[in-house]
């Protein structure tokens, strides 16, 4: 079968439909921040979450390099620096030639092994890491054997090594099955999409201009081409610019003996991309807001490919409101229908809305898929995309209470034991819905995330502590609640521990009798919590949330 054939029957599916291919999983080697990794993907969409500089944004950069061979939209051959090479790994090579024990020069290693697909049968091979047969892309950034004597004056005098010497490096991009690759032969399209690098002006420009490009069919680009130059040809041939350079000409022998001249640049460089700027209702992008730009540049990107099976996204949440982010996220899924996309965020919006099923746990060594979460729970989050279950996922530990006013309590609880907010240390306490305590279960259980839940006994005890059962045998979840059915309620439960005059003295009141404080404070939830949160006077902390916060 022949590229155009493939990309033909690959366009038009067997049945009239568009048939996408993917990658299933993707190692790194000693690139940037990611040292040695393994990950593997969905057909649809990968949801890449994780801490900031674990290396989610390197893995997308090292996935589309390996993919296109190239670095910031330049071949990579001319983008080779030393700090693309691991910090530790250089740090041990130049230690180990130090030490009179010299190590092999370090290799940068990429390896993307992609879905079963007759397309591929070019790529088809074992030659990669994991011995495994299957179609596959691998980029390697090695000593080139042309230069070993160079290399070896170079590590002659170990006390001045300090990096990696890249002049005497090669890349090498190939398939599988060892053959060396062009952009062309590769039967996958993509494209990585990062607004939030885009940092100034003219580099804003090109990005978009770029994007633009792509967007234009093969006519258009010509006719753009052919009317700015119709445009520049226009300029010199204006009335006024004509009687500047006739002024002009007539200092001939003055300032030289050639006469001088104003133009437009009519050289190969000077081409509508460097002079052209994209508007918005008459405004310069750059002078529009920032999440406008991001969202033009997002969906401009996804526009531009229809023809691409995996999209590369990074954080499409930036600089953008709840209702514009909304909107976005919409247009992703609508333009992604049947392609893979791989997305890096730190909003539980966009983790919710893009389903939590979809999630990859991502820590820079190492990764978890949550592709197996109850269908009902996954359902839940993607409905109700407001809840916080990024902050769960990322979190040390978690405290799951019931409302405002409990975790106002539960963080004066963890305040007065500690000496410091649980944010602190790692620890997040999230207001969530009682109903939903099950639904941020299910993902603890499957990621052995630290969580405690503390809730309210209702008067069923028992009852209340059989519905977690469930749970009860992982190690990694508490279920803390007050087992004193006569104090349902954390309200009750304060005031048992605490006594009538103390509370009084907090809140500010007269009360005579314990049950009147009780309806009080049920009352006035909100206005209690803030009185004990913010009281120089300790408050004994029911047991229950004692034990959930040890």
């Amino acid at each position: 079968m022949t590229l155009e054939t493939f990309r033909h029957e690959r366009h038009c599916g067997l049945h009239g439909e568009r048939r996408f291919v993917s990658i299933e999983r993707v190692v790194v080697r000693n690139y940037r921040a990611l040292r040695g990794v393994e990950v593997t993907f969905g057909t649809g969409t990968n949801i890449i979450v994780g801490n900031n500089e674990t290396g989610k944004s390197t893995l997308l950069e090292a996935i589309n390099l390996a993919l296109k061979c190239q670095l910031g939209r330049r071949p990579a051959a001319y983008e080779l620096h030393p700090f693309l090479f691991n910090a530790d790994t250089v740090a041990e090579f130049v230690a180990g030639h130090r030490a009179k024990k010299p190590q092999p020069p370090p290799e940068i290693l990429i390896e993307l092994y992609l879905k079963e697909d007759k397309a591929f049968a070019d790529l088809q091979g074992s030659i990669n890491s994991l011995m495994m047969d299957q179609p596959g892309i691998s980029l390697t950034i090695r000593l080139d054997e042309n230069f070993k004597e160079e290399y070896r004056e170079y590590i002659a005098d170990p006390d001045a090594l300090n990096s990696v010497p890249v002049e005497y490096y090669e890349i090498v991009w190939q398939s599988f099955a060892g053959h060396p690759l062009q952009a062309r032969a590769i039967p996958l399209k993509s494209i990585l999409i990062d607004p939030s690098s885009i940092s100034n002006t003219n580099a804003a420009n090109r990005y978009v201009l770029e994007i633009v490009k792509d967007y234009l069919d093969k006519a258009q680009a010509v006719d753009l081409a052919l009317s700015y130059r119709k445009m520049r040809d226009e300029f010199v041939s204006d009335e006024k610019i004509a009687a500047i350079n006739k002024d002009l000409a007539s200092k001939t022998g003055i300032v030289s003996d050639k006469t001088l001249s104003v133009a437009m640049d009519m050289t190969s460089k000077a081409s509508w991309e460097s002079s052209v700027l994209p508007h918005l209702d008459r405004i310069p992008l750059t002078l529009v807001g920032k999440g406008e730009q991001n969202a033009v540049k997002v969906k401009l990107a996804m526009e531009a490919s229809e023809k691409c099976d995996i999209f590369l996204m990074e954080e499409p949440e930036n600089h953008l409101s709840h209702t514009n982010l909304n909107r976005l996220i919409n247009k992703i899924i609508e333009k992604s229908n049947g392609r893979q996309i791989i997305i890096t965020t730190h909003s539980s919006f966009v983790l919710n809305k893009l389903g939590i099923d979809n999630t990859l746990m991502f820590n820079g060594k190492n990764s978890v898929r949550l592709n197996d979460l109850p269908k009902t729970t996954e359902a839940y989050f993607r409905k109700l995309p407001g809840y916080d279950t990024l902050r769960m996922i990322l979190a040390d530990k978690t405290l799951l209470v019931e409302g405002p006013s409990d975790e106002l309590v539960v963080q004066k609880a963890y305040l007065q034991t500690y000496g410091r907010l649980p944010i602190e240390a790692g620890v997040e306490v999230i207001s969530v819905n009682s109903l939903a305590f099950k639904r941020f279960l299910d993902i603890a259980k499957l990621l052995k995330l630290e969580v405690r839940v503390i809730g309210d006994n209702d008067g069923k005890s028992v009852a209340k502590a059989a519905s977690y059962a469930p749970y009860a045998a992982e190690k990694t979840i508490g279920i803390h609640i007050g087992q004193d059915d006569s104090l349902p309620t954390l309200e009750p439960q304060l005031v048992k521990a605490n006594g009538l005059e103390k509370l009084n003295r907090i809140l500010g009141k007269k009360f005579t009798n314990e049950g009147e404080l009780t309806d009080y404070m049920t009352a006035h939830k909100a206005d209690t919590a803030l009185r004990l949160f913010d009281s120089t006077e300790a408050i004994d902390i029911p047991g229950y949330i004692r034990d959930a916060i040890a």
